[in-house]
């Protein structure tokens, strides 16, 4: 028989890692190994979203899967443990795992019962006591126990036992840290199915909610009919509104918020209200420059990367960031000061399938055409493709955002939380510009820059403004200015 200490030597747990800068939290969204499977050190197990990107995580060590602590689709604390690895199979019977697949409900009631007196126990599954942040509160969380009755009620009813006289009231509902007990599965299940947990009456061990338990508490749900049981004539409309249920779920769709999109609602919300927004325009004859961009194409030197507007944009916005410097700052709130920045870390306003996010180029400024040419690929690669590390999105200074790839002439951008500027860049379209001293066809964008006010002042956002216009006017000027 295996020891505990065997036990224990053998099998080697890895921990949910902090794969960003102070994430606390991280949800599963692939398995690439299953119980049974041999791994090898550095070899990649799973793919996690956090709130700032998704990231592959690699195994530390060899071995052969011994048990995958949560599903996909689970939100797991950093620091909990998500695999089980046998580290030396074939040396004796290995205990069976506690989930053997992803799919599988952890078995955590021994760990409850092992914590020590004055400890909220933590199992698996259920989360932090004290964590706040992860979940949305409930409405009419002090009356789930009322709830819950009313809803025992209901199903003896439904049950065929009639409505009593005096309900015996229901036990209140154990809860974890402010919420029900619930393993993953069921709570996923309560959630595809609109039940609030707290709603429902726990039967299995220590008042854990369990899958009969969900099912019981969608029956009454179904036929609205409880006033059946008030009115004869009740049946009639209980079967007219039906019809309206399904239509209601037909026409909306709810979306969780949480990993990149929630990120981006927090960081935009707190950047909309912290930093005064000041947004100014300028539109501009932008021929030369798309002529530059064409010869560009041509030139050996640029052979192999890609050039575009956006590359000369780029290049322009960092000559004016050199001449004004002052704009390439930071407010530091807490010592009331503001930090100017000697470098330029020029990030990239990316739309992807998992939402909004702005990874950026470090040192920008120091990058030659072809080399910055050669970076705003890559991130632009990387970041279609998901791959897009925590890393890439730190550090930033000043932001473009492309809005006109989209057809859209301009827009007021919000700032990229710590930093002080962000120029959209609205649709290149052939329009009538007087171009010396006659009406001419001509390629016209219009430029927009919002600015944190408290960094920048009207004279000097309108300068760098002012002169990123200049550039793309006359491309020449990237030479003389630099």
């Amino acid at each position: 028989m295996t020891t505990m200490t065997e036990t224990s030597a053998r099998f080697r747990e890895f921990k949910m890692p902090d794969v960003g800068e102070g994430l606390t939290e991280a949800e599963i969204l692939k398995w690439f190994v299953q119980p049974g499977d041999t791994v090898t050190d550095g070899q990649v197990v799973c793919e996690v979203e956090t709130a700032k990107a998704a990231v592959e995580l690699p195994i530390p060590f060899d071995g052969v899967v011994h048990e995958l602590r949560f599903p996909e689709g689970t939100t797991v604390d950093v620091g909990q443990v998500i695999i089980a690895i046998d580290v030396a199979p074939g040396s004796g019977d290995a205990p069976a795992p506690a989930a053997a697949a992803p799919v599988q409900e952890p078995a955590a009631e021994p760990e409850a019962e092992a914590e020590p007196k004055g400890r909220t126990p933590v199992l698996v599954g259920y989360g932090v006591a004290e964590s706040s942040t992860k979940r949305r509160p409930r409405k009419g969380a002090a009356a789930a126990p009322e709830a819950a009755a009313v809803a025992a009620a209901v199903q003896a009813e439904l049950n065929g036992h009639g409505a009593p006289a005096a309900p015996t009231p229901a036990p209140a509902v154990p809860v974890q840290g402010g919420r029900p007990l619930a393993k993953p599965p069921v709570r996923k299940l309560a959630k595809d199915l609109g039940i609030d947990l707290a709603t429902v009456v726990p039967t299995g061990k220590d008042g854990i909610i369990t899958r009969e338990d969900v099912h019981a508490a969608v029956a009454p749900a179904a036929p609205e009919a409880p006033a059946a049981v008030a009115s004869p004539v009740a049946p009639a409309p209980a079967v007219a509104e039906a019809p309206a249920v399904a239509s209601d779920s037909a026409r909306e769709t709810r979306i969780p918020v949480k990993g990149v999109r929630k990120a981006i609602a927090q960081a935009m919300v707190g950047s909309a209200f912290t930093a005064p927004h000041v947004t100014e325009f300028v539109t501009v004859d932008v021929t030369r420059t798309m002529k530059l961009v064409a010869e560009l194409k041509e030139d050996k030197d640029m052979a192999g990367v890609r050039v575009n507007p956006l590359l000369v944009i780029a290049k322009a916005l960092l000559v004016a960031i050199k001449r004004n410097p002052e704009v390439n700052a930071a407010w530091d709130e807490a010592n009331q000061e503001i930090v100017q920045k000697h470098y330029v870390n020029l990030g990239i306003a990316a739309a992807t399938p998992r939402g909004l996010i702005v990874p950026n180029i470090k040192d920008a400024h120091d990058k030659t055409l072809p080399q910055l040419a050669e970076a705003l690929g890559e991130l632009v690669t990387t970041a279609r493709d998901g791959k897009t590390s925590p890393a890439a999105m730190a550090g930033g200074t000043v932001t473009i955002t492309n809005v006109g790839v989209f057809g859209v002439d301009t827009g007021t951008p919000i700032l990229n939380p710590g930093e002080s500027a962000i120029l959209a860049v609205g649709a290149i379209k052939l329009q009538p510009w007087v171009h010396k001293g006659k009406v001419k066809p001509r390629q016209v964008t219009t430029l927009a820059l919002s600015f944190d006010h408290r960094l920048v002042d009207g004279e000097l956002g309108s300068k760098v403004l002012a002169d990123v216009a200049a550039i793309l006017e006359q491309p020449k000027r990237l030479i003389t200015w630099a």
